[in-house]
């Protein structure tokens, strides 16, 4: 439909009735244009799913898990399991005979993990043991082509990968069948696509899968599925909030061997994570040793596509973009993806999500003065409430004030419970006590714009970073809203009418009088000052340690400094 520029039908998920027609071309470039802002939507070509379904006597697939390389029926559930092919090496090559036995066992394994795994319904118990589907991927690559002195971004390259693939899953399949004469084919057999004459006698309906490997890669100490590589080096933020370079292992051994290593020079690669344009790195190593972002898009597409030629499931791979690519480019790549083969694509354009925001900590006075009491809180006030949208859900600030100027903020997340709102409300009581205390309601700003966590909600200037970044945004709001000309986004979604209500109502004693107003998603561009000084290159700040090593790949936020992932 899209190639013809034709409508098509939304068909009832329930009943496959048509319900209504949309063009395809305006749904696609919706598509595009979104994913080019932020990095989704990804997409899933579910025919092609259900092209390749194993069972198609059993249903049809309409998704995927959320990293998108394991298409499931419904009450399907992943067993997955990842070789490291960078420890396949032997004198300069591929060591098949190892790589051969290391299949056979891990096939075996997740064959087992099956039966001893325990099942929180009895239908996923059924569905998963029917099928006894098993997705055996890989992690390593990038370090293995290193190994193998090929740069990722070559034909060479793709051509290793497809190699590599096609031989995991052939012995695979002799692993598979193997099982199968000596426990039985999967329950599910019948009628199942290999339920044909001389068709293989397969214990698992899958058997490989490209699946991102984040956490386990790093405990491997290896590079991430078939990922290139994410830094040569990058900070790493240790305990007592010490920070050490952490340096690709292959890299520094050939920096030491053939000299040009040092401290220094590690540092200063660590600043952007690639040795591009640095001089004192030979021109080979360069060469070989390219990041993620070193790599031109349509090379991320073709490796996804080698491996997927000989992936029963499906391949997680992100396609990185530089932050000046176009809305073209991502169409391209979109495109490319389908027409080279793959299940589903996902891109991620380098800042899209959030901006480096550089500030200057307090100065320290000259002495210590007398410690202030905040004052007295009266019986009644008056006051706004403003409701915000943050990754965490709905906020909403209530900023009461007295003849002085704003006195106390209240902040509730809406039904959110644990850290979000325990943190919320201390920020939110901190900063009363702030204000009681006479200082500037500007300072106090100053201090929580900005704050960022690993949720923020909407992009570029109307972005919203954190609970605290919101509940600043509110106060900045409500002091300067009459300056300010509307409408003001920090996220909220437009009413019907656009305009900003307000109502007065009593409030218990503890609250206060106040009045209660919506910001509407579009109340107040406001003046943004320091926004351009503001961005940098910000990979996102992580929710565990804090560092900005949190990189998005393979559909996860992962963080390179203490090894959380948000698909964990």
């Amino acid at each position: 439909a899209l190639e013809r520029d034709d409508d098509y039908d939304l068909l009832d998920p329930r009943t496959g009735r048509p319900r209504g027609k949309l063009r395809a071309r305006d749904v696609f470039d919706l598509i595009v244009r979104m994913a080019w802002k932020n990095g989704e939507p990804g997409i899933v070509f579910l025919d092609r799913l259900n092209a390749s379904n194993p069972t198609p006597q059993l249903g049809i697939i309409e998704s995927t898990n959320p990293c998108g390389e394991q298409p499931l029926l419904p009450y399907e559930s992943c067993n997955l399991g990842s070789l490291n092919v960078a420890r396949m090496v032997k004198d300069g090559k591929i060591d098949y005979d190892r790589l051969r036995t290391a299949v056979h066992t891990a096939v075996h394994f997740l064959d087992n993990v099956i039966d001893a795994n325990r099942y929180p319904l009895p239908q996923i118990e059924k569905m998963t043991k029917g099928n006894r589907k098993i997705g055996l991927g890989i992690m390593g690559f990038a370090d293995l082509l290193i190994k193998l002195g090929i740069p990722y971004d070559t034909e060479k390259a793709i051509a290793t990968g497809e190699e590599v693939m096609a031989f995991i899953r052939k012995e695979a399949e002799r692993a598979s069948i193997q099982l199968a004469k000596e426990r039985g084919v999967f329950p599910n057999f019948k009628g199942s696509i290999y339920d044909r004459p001389r068709g293989p006698r397969l214990r698992n309906a899958t058997l490989t899968t490209i699946a991102p490997t984040g956490t386990i890669s790093m405990i491997a100490r290896t590079s991430s599925g078939i990922e290139p590589l994410f830094a040569v080096a990058f900070q790493k933020h240790v305990l007592d909030k010490e920070t050490l370079t952490e340096v690709n292992p292959l890299f520094e051994e050939i920096a030491r061997a053939r000299g040009f290593y040092s401290p220094q020079l590690m540092d200063k690669i660590s600043i952007s994570g690639s040795v591009q344009g640095l001089e004192e790195v030979p021109k080979d190593i360069r060469r070989l040793f390219v990041t993620a972002h070193d790599i031109a898009p349509e090379w991320h597409i073709r490796m996804q596509a080698a491996f997927q030629k000989h992936t029963d499931n499906a391949v997680s791979k992100t396609v990185n973009f530089p932050e000046s690519a176009t809305v073209e480019d991502v169409e391209k790549v979109y495109r490319l993806a389908y027409q080279l083969g793959c299940k589903g694509v996902t891109i991620y354009r380098d800042k899209s999500r959030q901006a480096q925001v550089i500030t200057k900590g307090a100065e320290k006075g000259a002495g210590v003065a007398d410690r202030i009491a905040p004052r007295k809180r009266p019986q009644e006030l008056q006051g706004k409430t403003i409701e915000m949208t943050t990754g965490c859900g709905k906020l909403y600030v209530t900023i009461n004030a007295d003849e002085r100027g704003p006195f106390e903020i209240f902040a509730s997340l809406g039904k959110a419970g644990g850290c979000a709102a325990a943190q919320t409300e201390a920020t939110a009581r901190l900063a009363s006590q702030a204000l009681r205390a006479g200082i500037d309601p500007d300072i106090i700003v100053k201090q929580l714009k900005g704050i960022r966590c690993h949720m923020p909600y909407g992009w570029g200037d109307q972005e919203i970073l954190s609970c605290a970044d919101a509940i600043g945004k509110a106060l900045e709001y409500y002091l300067h809203a009459p300056q300010l000309p509307l409408p003001y986004s920090y996220g909220q979604q437009r009413g019907s009418s656009g305009v900003e209500t307000e109502k007065s109502g009593r409030v218990g004693t503890d609250a206060g009088v106040h009045k209660q107003s919506r910001m509407d998603r579009s109340d107040l561009q406001g003046e943004k000052k320091e926004t351009n000084r503001e961005k940098g290159n910000f990979k996102g700040a992580c929710p565990e340690c804090g560092s900005s090593a949190l990189h998005f790949e393979e559909g996860c936020f992962v963080c390179r400094s203490c090894g959380y992932s948000d698909c964990s």
